[in-house]
């Protein structure tokens, strides 16, 4: 299997595992294709969860979060434990262990199962996926977090509500993330 390294950031060893930059790859995908993954690894893309879980069962991971805001603000979430489940577990997360500048935002999906617009797993009536752009992510409410949103480039303050690649302290639908982990042992 093919991935992209980021050898750059934080002391490099980074498989990215999902970016988002210009929103030429939609991600309003089904349970089969964030399965499976799709997009370009050289632009944007899910690496897939079969892919993901299959990595991050093999030993302890971190994950790191770099976003970009359409000012140019840069900030970063880290986490000293991220594990995907498998499909039978519907990829449930393990995450936790939050450090960097940008606010923590995925250790309220903890333990939560992915979903995706043809299969709800969070815990509220209706569909968080269909909510909020139709993206699929680790929806434990339809919260303040969702880096597989709708990009919606540089909308500002006439964004859609709950709509876009957003993260907690950064209120704006960002212009760019990615999702990147590493073995523990390489921090």
């Amino acid at each position: 299997m093919e991935v992209y390294c980021d050898m750059q950031t934080a002391g490099g060893g980074w498989t990215v595992i999902q970016r988002r930059q210009d929103g030429s790859v939609p991600f309003n995908r089904t349970w089969e294709e964030y399965r499976q993954g799709f997009g370009n690894k050289n632009g944007e893309y899910w690496l897939g969860n079969d892919i993901i879980h299959f990595l991050t069962e093999q030993k302890d991971y971190r994950l790191r979060i770099d976003l970009e805001d359409f000012e140019g603000q840069r900030r970063f979430a880290e986490y000293s434990t991220f594990r995907v489940d498998d499909q039978e577990q519907n990829y449930r997360l393990e995450v936790s262990g939050y450090q960097g500048n940008a606010g923590d935002s995925m250790t309220i999906n903890n333990g939560m199962s992915f979903s995706t617009i043809d299969r709800d797993h969070d815990v509220l009536r209706g569909s968080c996926s269909q909510h909020r752009g139709k993206a699929g992510w680790w929806f434990r409410a339809c919260g303040s977090a969702l880096l597989n949103g709708r990009y919606l480039g540089n909308c500002g303050s006439s964004c859609l509500h709950s709509q876009g690649v957003l993260w907690g302290l950064m209120t704006q639908s960002l212009k760019s993330v990615s999702m990147k982990i590493r073995p523990q042992s390489q921090a």
